[in-house]
């Protein structure tokens, strides 16, 4: 797994789930909240899950990429976009399933969400593949879907950051997962040979047995 790779696909969710709500049927209100609770959820814990487990990495690695001048410029501007995201999940939670109101809430939480997503895979995305290793990637995809996927049944509410003091405090607390990485790819190393002879042990007695 990488985490860049999962980021995409969930983005390409996102972008299919709003798209499928302005196809749905105007006049099912029911549907129409169940569809947004669905997507509202997707956002909110893909939001929550970057900035636990993405952002504090690229914070570490990143040296800027796209029209981004430094990881901290990244991660700032998308601590900001989250924060704009979560102000419109807000707004359509105050108001009746497909009102007019609604709707408008809805087109506001698809724009900023749209120029987030597009800014972060120019930038951050970019950033992250030039300087993070396939190991460190790996192990931050698994952190990141095990929390989604622990947090999906029921949501998490929308909780804004600072993104400022985010960026002061969250790269100092980086590298758990990158030592993790590291330890892994040794290991990898060190008993490669080991499983190679004895893979080559057991396709021999395989030979011997079949002649």
């Amino acid at each position: 797994m990488d985490i860049t790779e999962v980021i995409l696909h969930q983005h390409a969710e996102q972008r299919r789930m709003f798209a499928m709500l302005q196809e749905f049927p105007r006049q099912d209100e029911a549907g129409l909240d169940a569809l947004w609770n669905r997507l509202q959820i997707l956002l909110e814990t893909h939001a929550e899950a970057e900035e636990l487990y993405f952002y504090p990495e690229l914070l570490r690695l990143g040296t800027g990429a796209g029209d981004a001048e430094s990881a901290e410029e990244e991660v700032e501007d998308a601590v900001k976009d989250h924060n704009e995201i979560r102000d419109s999940i807000r707004k359509v939670s105050r108001c009746k399933a497909g009102s007019t109101a609604w709707w408008t809430a809805v087109i506001d939480c698809d724009l900023h969400n749209s120029e987030h997503m597009a800014e972060e895979e120019r930038q951050d995305l970019a950033d992250f593949r030039q300087q993070a290793s396939l190991e460190l990637r790996h192990e931050i995809a698994v952190a990141f879907l095990r929390y989604e996927s622990i947090k999906a049944a029921t949501g998490i509410p929308p909780k804004d950051k600072d993104p400022k003091k985010y960026v002061a405090t969250r790269g100092k607390r980086a590298g758990s997962l990158a030592k993790k990485a590291a330890k892994a790819a040794e290991k990898a190393t060190t008993t490669g040979p080991v499983r190679a002879a004895s893979s080559k042990k057991a396709s021999k007695a395989a030979i011997a047995k079949g002649s």
